[in-house]
Parts: structure tokens; sequence; C-alpha cells
């Protein structure tokens, strides 16, 4: 009796953690999903419309020959700028697991460039600190960007990647994210940001269109180049974070459903237990009794 009233202590004590456990992922999961709503507004408004622009850009630059801009020359690549984006904070699945993994490998096919010549620009303090384990060189600090996404943030960045391809710093810049498909989906992107490639764009419409250009198509590629270049970088932002809501929304759901099927578990331990116990006692009572 002693035994199995020491183990009714011990299930009820699990039963009491499993259910503290369970309303503070349950919690978690309405805040993820609170905060997801908002960047899944942002990203879904923002997505169509950058890809748009950018599409009818580059479309018009491949069509004019005439037209040329520095953000479009391929060099060879001496010195690369990689920007990855992940999470500050952690309880989000595989999500900024899926990064670094991917990040290791891109930096290893950079590596025999030198380490002096790839530069990483994390954004998050998860891939930072992954980053910085493996030695490489951090351009500066971009937490606070991964909490609360900011277009005058992501410009500055834009503007100073743009700078560093212009004046030869760097002579490719590669994304590393990943992209809200789905609550359930978020799916691993990396894509060359600096040069544009030109090449994709040509394949996805082969017809000609003949533009009319109010002023001149120097000035316009002067003027809206870099602004694309700038939005581009946001929309990544905002795609990284809605995709980091929905992987800690669906985490922390499924972490809630595993704590209701061990409560279930437990509770009918708890009861076998203390079926047996009852059951004990009365037979210890009828025994006494014929004796």
């Amino acid at each position: 009796t002693i035994i199995i009233m020491a183990s009714l202590k011990e299930v009820k004590g699990r039963i009491a953690s499993v259910n503290n456990t369970r309303k503070i992922t349950s919690a978690m999961k309405m805040v993820a999903s609170a905060k997801l709503h908002k960047a899944q507004a942002a990203i879904e408004s923002m997505l169509p419309y950058e890809r748009r622009l950018h599409h009818i850009l580059t479309d018009f630059m491949s069509n004019c020959t005439e037209v040329t801009s520095p953000f479009i020359v391929k060099r060879e690549v001496k010195k690369v700028a990689v920007v990855v984006f992940a999470s500050n904070t952690s309880l989000c699945g595989g999500f900024n697991a899926n990064v670094i993994r991917h990040l290791v490998d891109l930096l290893a096919e950079y590596k025999p460039l030198g380490l002096e010549n790839i530069l990483v620009f994390p954004v998050g303090k998860k891939v930072a600190d992954a980053v910085r384990k493996l030695g490489f060189r951090i351009e500066g600090d971009f937490q606070h960007m991964a909490d609360k996404p900011s277009y005058q943030e992501a410009a500055d960045l834009a503007a100073d990647l743009m700078k560093r391809f212009l004046h030869g710093d760097v002579d490719k810049v590669e994304l590393l994210y990943n992209h809200f498909k789905s609550t359930a989906s978020q799916i691993l992107t990396r894509e060359t940001y600096l040069p544009i490639d030109l090449n994709n764009e040509k394949k996805e419409e082969e017809r000609t269109i003949d533009y009319i250009l109010e002023p001149s198509a120097e000035e316009l590629m002067q003027e809206m180049l870099p602004k694309v270049l700038r939005m581009k970088m946001f929309t990544v932002l905002l795609d990284s974070n809605a995709a980091e809501h929905a992987a800690r929304t669906m985490a922390m759901q499924i972490a809630t459903d595993n704590a209701n099927e061990l409560l279930q578990e437990l509770t009918v331990m708890y009861n076998k237990s203390r079926q047996q116990s009852i059951t004990n006692e009365l037979l210890d009572i009828v025994g006494g009794s014929m004796a």
C-alpha cells in the first residue's frame, strides 16, 4: 500500500507539471498566432507588389539592350556577402536549425575565398551566435530588425550592400531565409541579391513589350533599381518574420497536443493505481475481519 501511495503521489505531481506546461504552450500558441495574423497580412500585401515591380524592371532591362546598370554586372567572385535571416528566440521548431544548417553548407562553398573575404550579415540572435561559433566575420547587429521589421532598417542594410557592391568591396550578395508559404509550410530559400540576374526573367516572359518611358531610361533605372532593391530586402524581412511566427504557432500547437495526450495517459495511470490501492485496502480489511 505504501509503494502504491508513493506512486500515486508521483503521478499526481507529473499531472500537475504537464498541466502547467500545457497552459504555457497554449498561451504561447495564442500569442504566436496573433503575431502571425499581423505578419501574414503584411507579407501578403507586399510580396505580389514587390515581385511584379521587380519583374517589370528586369524584363524591361532584358529587352532594352541600350539600358545598362552597374547592378547587373557579373564579376569574378573574390568577396561575397551573405545576408541570413532567422529569429532572436527559440521555441519555433526547426526554424532556426534549418537556416543554420543550410548556412553552414553555403559558407563551406565560399571557404576557398578565405574567411576574411566572406562577410555575413546575420538578422537574428540565433544565427548571429552560430556564425560567431563558426569563426566568420559579422557585419553589424541586426537583432532589433528580426523582432520588429522596419522598412528604414531594411533600406539602410540594402543601401550598405549596394554601396559595397558598386565600390567593388563585394562581388556578390546572397540571401538565405525561410519563405512563408502557409502556417504549416515554410520553404528555405537561397537567392542572389546582387548582381541582378536577368536570365530568369527572360524565361518567364519571352514576348517583347514596347515600353513608354518618362523621363529617360537612364534616369528611370537610376531611381527605380535602388528602390526595388530596398523593397526586396524589406519583403524578405517580412517573409522571414511571418515564417517564424508560423513555425512557432505550429510548434506550440504540437507541444500542446502532446501535453494533452500525456495528460490522458497519466490520468488513466493515476485512476488505475488508485483503483488498485482501494482494492488492496478492501482486501486487507476483509482479510483482517476473517482472521
